[in-house]
């Protein structure tokens, strides 16, 4: 009776088994077929049995149900999402099966996102090709694609757990790239790979190979973080975050300039002047930080200060119209003290002298702030600050020639001539 009853055991646990694995085929025989509709209804038969199922069952199982889900790319967003947390689960066997897979996912992804993005629909985008980091945990660069995409739709609580990732996996972005000159032509060109590189260098077609690393990224995605936290009110988390970059490159000018551009969105202006100057001793030849400094000391009450920051701009950049324009305002600022004196004289013969005084200063400002605003016109033939300035102190100066001329270019410029 006891062998009788092992025997009726054995074969129960034998049909049970057989029952698992043919619930596990009809989900593949459908989705041999796509017919993923029908891979569902008998996946969710055979889950009944995933409790009992042996190791090798299991791994079968959650492969197929990623399979399902996935649907040969028709998936959507949330059912990727679950393929690969169910492709996690995946133990043991089907090694090899869930790389052809994932491989699949990662191109199907990407080939998406690069189409949403063409369409400019970032937030799809972004989610596309954070599915494919998922799927590819070594190909970190999609990563970086999701949080900029993100970033594009203002997406931030999203966009600055991406960049954290970021963050911690320590991810730079920093490729080699890899050149050589046309013996022909004599221009350099850029190759995919040094493989293709070395073989033109080898058929003598290609000369003086060379190879250069792109900029990192990380102070792209440090400021990043930092600004996103601006954002959010989070101002402290925003300096904390560049402070711990900056001791990893302290020499590194653009996580300078990202935290000086921090400071400057909270209103602290003093430290972003404070590193703007540290900016500028490492590159004094740099007219946008001249400039920049020009506006801030301007900003806090340091005329002189702003004139001479502006001054080394246009010698560093003769082109930077904005900088002859702040030139031009700084100087006719002084007007309104004078201004302020001529008002307050009254009308004995002193004051009349006095009066006759100051006019004359303020028509020689006038003529010391003519030049950049003549150059910045000449620069830029549409700037209407520049023309409506210029005619007006022509009428004041008495000069009615050049005044009418820059009446009809004003005219001309209001009119979208």
């Amino acid at each position: 009776m006891k062998n009788q009853f092992i025997i009726a055991l054995a074969l129960s646990v034998s049909a049970f088994s057989f029952a698992q694995k043919k619930e596990l085929k009809a989900v593949e025989k459908a989705i041999n077929s796509e017919n993923y509709a029908e891979a569902k209804s008998a996946l969710k038969q055979a889950e009944t049995f995933l409790p009992e199922m042996d190791s090798k069952l299991k791994a079968q199982y959650y492969y197929l149900f990623a399979k399902t889900l996935y649907a040969g790319g028709k998936g959507s967003t949330s059912d990727i999402d679950t393929a690969l947390e169910s492709l996690g689960k995946v133990k043991g066997a089907y090694n090899t099966e869930v790389a052809e897979l994932k491989q699949s996912m990662v191109n199907g992804l990407i080939t998406k996102g690069n189409e949403a993005y063409e369409k400019k629909d970032f937030s799809v985008a972004s989610k596309y090709f954070e599915n494919a980091y998922k799927a590819s945990k070594k190909d970190t660069l999609f990563l970086y694609y999701a949080a900029a995409t993100a970033v594009n739709v203002q997406e931030y609580d999203r966009a600055i757990t991406l960049y954290e990732q970021l963050k911690d996996l320590g991810y730079t972005g920093i490729e080699t790239e890899y050149y050589a000159t046309n013996i022909e032509t004599n221009e350099e060109e850029k190759f995919a790979n040094k493989s293709l590189r070395d073989l033109q260098i080898k058929t003598k077609s290609f000369k003086n190979p060379v190879e250069r690393k792109t900029e990192s990224k990380k102070p792209e995605i440090v400021k990043n973080i930092a600004l996103i936290y601006v954002s959010q009110g989070k101002n402290e988390k925003a300096i904390e975050a560049m402070k711990t970059a900056r001791k990893e490159s302290p020499n590194d000018i653009n996580l300078i300039l990202s935290e000086a551009n921090v400071h400057y969105k909270m209103g602290n202006n003093e430290e972003f002047k404070r590193l703007l100057e540290q900016a500028t001793k490492m590159d004094p030849n740099n007219p946008e930080l001249q400039y920049n400094l020009g506006v801030i000391s301007g900003e806090s009450g340091h005329p002189e200060e702003a004139l001479a920051y502006y001054k080394k701009t246009v010698e560093l950049d003769p082109k930077y119209v904005n900088a002859y324009i702040n030139l031009a305002a700084l100087t006719l600022a002084k007007e309104e003290g004078i201004i302020k004196e001529m008002n307050g004289l009254g009308s004995s013969k002193k004051d009349d002298l006095r009066y006759d005084e100051l006019r004359e200063q303020r028509q020689e400002l006038y003529k010391s702030a003519l030049p950049y605003l003549e150059k910045a016109l000449e620069l830029d033939s549409k700037n209407i600050s520049a023309a409506k300035t210029l005619m007006n102190i022509y009428s004041i100066l008495g000069e009615k020639a050049k005044h009418d001329k820059m009446k009809a270019v004003v005219n001309s410029i209001e009119g979208g001539n």
